[in-house]
């Protein structure tokens, strides 16, 4: 049993979990800096799905792997802070399609920049080898115990 826990004496799998977050929380801190505040790290499962392209809030709660009321919870959301708008499906007028507002476009520049400015500043720090090292250790347990597929197919959730 760890009495006093540290990151160096945490297993690795808390050791991993807690670099994510801390990572995340540090990219959040900058964006806040940027103006874009409001984003939420949630925000990234919706717009993972709507950047391949329109869908409807069925298509986005059948690939969240999420009932229909909690998609339709999270879009009226994210249409409310201006990062999503529907139209009309040119293919079926009954249908109304999700698309990412340009608001929405620049944040997920703006967090494909600071993730950038990230990594590169822990390779600075680190070196190249160290960060090549951890990430190929980091991608072979996800293939291991994880679903590479599900990371490909922007299905990625977080554990149960």
């Amino acid at each position: 049993m760890v009495v006093d826990p540290t990151p160096s004496n945490l297993d690795l799998s808390l050791v991993s979990l807690f670099a994510g977050w801390a990572m995340a929380d540090e990219i959040q801190r900058r964006l806040t800096a940027d103006g874009l505040g409001e984003l939420r790290f949630n925000d990234g499962v919706v717009f993972q799905h709507v950047l391949a392209g329109p869908l409807s809030i069925s298509a986005l709660a059948e690939r969240m792997g999420v009932t229909q009321q909690a998609a339709s919870k999270a879009v009226a959301e994210l249409e409310r802070r201006g990062l999503l708008r529907r139209e009309p499906d040119p293919a079926d007028a009954r249908s109304r399609l999700l698309h990412l507002t340009e608001k929405a476009g620049s944040a997920i520049a703006g967090s494909r920049k600071r993730r950038a400015a990230l990594e590169k500043e822990i390779t600075a720090e680190y070196g190249e080898q160290r960060v090549a090292d951890a990430k190929a250790l980091l991608a072979a347990i996800i293939g291991r115990y994880g679903e590479p597929e599900a990371i490909r197919g922007r299905r990625v959730r977080p554990p149960l």
